[in-house]
């Protein structure tokens, strides 16, 4: 077995409790005031202004490219989905480069690159592929009871074709001794050292991206279901009542996932409408899932909208409280209070915040629990415009 690489990244963690393919350049930075609004493009006139601010605040672009990066990025999205199905086992995970414009579609047979290209898609070969990564991250799943408290999370690098374990700083040796407790292929591997790394903690403080409250705390809305709302599952269990919206937390999984929803009293109306804190909303129209390199933005009670990258899905978390599985990694920061507080990605609901590191003064690293699990688990209907 060859030895895993180790990395120095800088950061601390705690947790908070688009796109198109074929190398469609975006219009320069500066090429107008980030003031001007958007007016052209399907996903323009879906997007309200104050969410294209946010995510042109955000990439220091013009609000025009924002408008324009989330035409791109449903594009991208729809094209990956559609390879994903013809290509079957050979389908090696996709990445979308909100700079270029490209969605770069990664194949483990080389006979699959020129269905990719033929897609409008750029090819990669790779050598593991998302199955191959994800089966890692499963058999290290498997193992965690294993895993030292100096190991703080683990998901497949699809960009990079790794599977990542994070560690403290100081603390590689624990990352090495868990691979081989759980008898994965360390050259399939990467331990990354996160710099003055804190363990990850759960952002306590609790309609979407508005506050609720429970005897525990403050949480945030995530979205709208038929009969009330989806939120995180550390934001209370089974049972647990909630104000504004009044109700009861009808299903709860934490740890292992971070997901639950809210069953609301007579009288809450739910709708498909996320405030975006700068006196509008965004109409939520559905809930497919954007690809790794995607722009996705946030709504939370505590610290409003924040825009990032989607860099890495089906991460394992270890957070104080327990370890959670299936979370997406994004470079958006949140605070607490912010937990629960939806995720979108244009008009399209990607998941509720579970946790993270740093904060929004000098940034950090949050994780979402994505939407479709909780829909699933719970037979539960999206409210949507």
């Amino acid at each position: 077995m060859h030895a895993s690489r180790f990395i120095g990244v800088a950061g601390s963690l705690v947790l908070t409790g688009g796109l198109v393919a074929g190398g469609v350049a975006l219009a320069s930075a500066d090429s107008q005031d980030v003031s001007t609004t958007a007016t052209t493009g399907a996903a323009n006139a879906a997007t309200p202004d104050g969410q294209v601010a946010a995510l042109a605040d955000s990439l220091d672009i013009s609000p025009t490219d924002a408008a324009d990066l989330v035409d791109l990025q449903q594009e991208a999205a729809e094209v990956q989905a559609e390879l994903e199905t013809d290509l079957g086992s050979e389908f090696g995970g996709a990445v979308f480069d909100s700079e270029s414009g490209d969605l770069t579609v990664h194949v483990t047979d080389e006979t699959a690159l020129s269905e990719v290209t033929a897609a409008g898609a750029q090819a990669e070969l790779v050598d593991n592929g998302q199955d191959a990564l994800e089966e890692i991250v499963a058999d290290l799943d498997a193992a965690q009871d294993s895993a030292d408290e100096a190991i703080t999370s683990w998901y497949a690098d699809v960009e990079e074709d790794t599977v990542v374990v994070e560690t403290l700083d100081g603390e590689s040796d624990a990352a090495t001794e868990f691979l081989t407790a759980a008898g994965v292929d360390d050259a399939a591997t990467t331990v990354e050292v996160r710099d003055g790394a804190e363990r990850p903690e759960l952002f306590q403080n609790i309609v979407g991206g508005e506050y609720y409250q429970t005897g525990q705390g403050t949480c945030s809305v995530g979205f709208s279901v038929d009969g009330g709302f989806v939120t995180a599952g550390h934001c209370g269990g089974v049972g647990t009542q909630t104000s504004g919206p009044d109700g009861v937390v009808a299903g709860s999984d934490f740890p292992g996932a971070d997901k639950a929803w809210v069953e609301t009293d007579p009288g809450w109306t739910p709708t498909p409408e996320v405030t975006d804190h700068s006196g509008g909303t965004v109409t939520v129209t559905g809930h497919e899932e954007a690809p790794v390199g995607a722009e996705v933005c946030r709504s939370g009670g505590t610290t409003g909208w924040h825009c990032g990258t989607i860099e890495a899905t089906n991460e394992t978390v270890q957070y104080p409280e327990g370890t959670v599985h299936g979370l997406t990694r994004t470079s958006a920061c949140a605070e607490p209070g912010d937990s629960g507080g939806s995720w979108l990605a244009g008009t399209q609901a990607q998941g509720v915040t579970s946790g993270g590191s740093g904060n929004c003064t000098w940034g950090g690293t949050t994780y979402f629990q994505p939407l479709n699990p909780i829909l699933d688990e719970w037979n539960l209907d999206l409210v949507t415009g």
